[in-house]
């Protein structure tokens, strides 16, 4: 069984790690777009343009199913993938996890890119999926650019200014971007002081959309498989090895544990 995902950077890498945890024996095939990155600030035909040239690299590769692991490709490229790829690859994309956030009852904030937040489709799914619950939507400009670099104070910085714009009643926070999940400690860190431990209950999609591409090939989980499969990584379509940022994060980490080459 072979997966592949696609993103523009190193997002990709929480539902890499989510794939491998829950399949070790899946080979993998992680398709980013260095050349072009980062997503956000093109124009919806530019990036699904770029979306495309990196699904067809990873479509080069055979998968059994292929990932569209960035919610900004989602919501701009993700019907363009599948009228090329589909029904050969099941082809899956990320869905921020507005649903099961707003089924809690309690105050949601989705952090996103600025050109998710706002956007129609973004908005359709609070419309259809957030059911009643009063909703925030917070722009994060530069948090997916720096969690790509691994810059820490960046970071840090692109936090404290999207928790200054969070409320302080909010109860759950969705990561709709799948850079932010790679943060998620310093995130709940930064919510945290401001509310003194109030206590934020975290939505994030790597794990569903893993489960998803599972489910689509007609197989279940079985962590405990002792095989581990194989890693290929592929740069704006050129074979290489994974940027040493993503060193940076656990989910990088297992990875590189399981064999995967990093520049």
């Amino acid at each position: 069984m072979k997966i592949a995902l696609m993103d523009s950077g190193i997002g990709l890498l929480a539902a890499a790690a989510a794939v491998r945890r829950l399949r070790p024996d899946a080979d993998l095939v992680l398709s980013s777009d260095p050349d072009g990155m980062p997503w956000g600030p093109r124009t919806p035909a530019d990036l699904t343009e770029r979306a495309l040239a990196v699904a067809r690299a990873a479509a080069a590769h055979r998968p059994d199913a292929l990932i569209v692991a960035c919610n900004t490709a989602t919501v701009h490229a993700l019907d363009a993938v599948r009228e090329e790829l589909e029904p050969g690859i099941p082809v899956i994309g990320t869905v921020p996890a507005i649903k099961p956030a707003a089924a809690a009852g309690g105050r949601v904030a989705i952090w996103a890119t600025p050109a998710t937040t706002g956007s129609p489709y973004q908005r359709g799914l609070i419309r259809d999926f957030a059911t009643g619950a009063r909703v925030t939507e917070v722009p994060c400009p530069g948090l997916a650019d720096a969690v790509e670099a691994a810059d820490d104070d960046a970071v840090a910085a692109a936090v404290a200014a999207a928790t200054a714009l969070t409320p302080p009643d909010v109860t759950d926070v969705v990561l709709g971007c799948t850079h932010y999940e790679l943060v998620e400690a310093p995130i709940r860190a930064a919510l945290d002081e401001r509310t003194r431990g109030a206590g934020y209950v975290f939505h994030g999609s790597a794990e569903p959309v893993a489960v998803q591409a599972l489910r689509r090939l007609g197989v279940g989980p079985e962590p405990e498989l002792s095989r581990t499969g194989g890693l290929t990584v592929l740069r704006s379509g050129r074979e290489g090895a994974l940027p040493a940022a993503a060193l940076a994060y656990a989910e990088g980490q297992l990875l590189v544990g399981h064999g995967a080459p990093v520049a």
